[in-house]
């Protein structure tokens, strides 16, 4: 699974593909929903802006296009 590591607390946040967001730090780990509730698992508290930032839609990019310019 691709994540984000949390700057302070060195927590690693992942979907589960279920549209959860897994956190693990150290031999914890918890279930949270995108607006940062608890789910399941021991680890109980999270970082909801993360776990948002983590579960929310990709959108594309304005700068980065996949079309090339034609001379």
């Amino acid at each position: 699974m691709n994540g984000i590591v949390h700057p302070f607390t060195g927590a690693l946040y992942e979907q589960d593909g279920q549209g959860n967001i897994r956190v693990t730090l150290g031999e914890r780990a918890g279930t949270f929903g995108t607006d940062g509730h608890w789910i399941s698992g021991d680890l109980r508290e999270c970082d909801p802006q993360l776990c948002g930032w983590v579960g929310g839609p990709i959108i594309a990019n304005h700068r980065v296009s996949a079309q090339t310019k034609n001379g």
